[in-house]
C-alpha cells in the first residue's frame, strides 16, 4: 500500500469512527430522555404520598407503608368487581334493546363496591394514625384529607364498612 492510499483509508477510518461516536452520544441522549419521560409517569414510592411518608422515621414509614400494602389488597376485590359491574354496564348499555334498569343497577354495585373499598383503604388508614404520634399524624393527616375528598355520595350511603 502506498502512503497515499493509507493516508485516506485512516481518514475515512477517523470520519466514520467520527461519525459512529456521534451516533453512540445521540442514542444515549434519547434513552436519557425517554427514561425521564417514563419515571415523570411512574408512581413514586411510597404512592401518592410519597412525600409525606419521606418525612417519617424509616421504622414508622415501613410500618405505614406495610399497613396501607396490606388493606391495598384486602380492598382490591372490591376494585375488581367495580370495574367489572363497570365494564358490563357498558357492555349492556351498547346492546340493541336497551334496559337503562339493568344499566343503574350495574352502575350502583360499580359505586357500592368502589366505596366499600375506598372505605377499607380509609379504615386502615384510620386504624394506623392510632399507632402514630400526634407529630406524625399530623404529618400524615393532608393524606387522609385527600383521600376522602374522592369519596362522593359516601355521606349518603352512610360510614364506611369497618375493615
Amino acid at each position: 500500500m502506498t502512503p497515499r492510499l493509507l493516508g485516506i483509508l485512516l481518514a475515512v477510518s477517523l470520519a466514520l469512527n467520527a461519525f459512529a461516536v456521534a451516533g453512540g452520544v445521540a442514542a444515549w441522549m434519547q434513552w436519557k430522555e425517554i427514561e425521564a419521560r417514563v419515571s415523570e409517569r411512574l408512581p413514586r414510592r411510597g404512592g401518592p404520598f410519597g412525600p409525606a411518608l419521606a418525612q417519617l422515621e424509616p421504622e414508622t414509614r415501613e410500618r405505614v407503608l406495610a399497613s396501607m400494602r396490606e388493606a391495598a389488597l384486602a380492598a382490591r376485590p372490591d376494585f375488581e368487581a367495580a370495574r367489572a359491574a363497570r365494564r358490563e354496564a357498558v357492555a349492556l348499555s351498547q346492546a340493541a334493546v336497551f334496559d337503562p334498569a339493568a344499566v343503574a343497577a350495574l352502575l350502583e354495585q360499580s359505586r357500592q363496591a368502589e366505596v366499600r373499598g375506598r372505605g377499607r383503604l380509609e379504615g386502615a388508614m384510620l386504624e394506623t394514625f392510632e399507632t402514630l404520634t400526634p407529630e406524625e399524624r399530623a404529618v400524615l393527616s393532608p393524606v387522609l384529607s385527600r383521600r376522602m375528598k374522592g369519596l362522593r355520595g359516601a355521606e349518603r350511603s352512610g360510614p364506611p364498612p369497618s375493615a
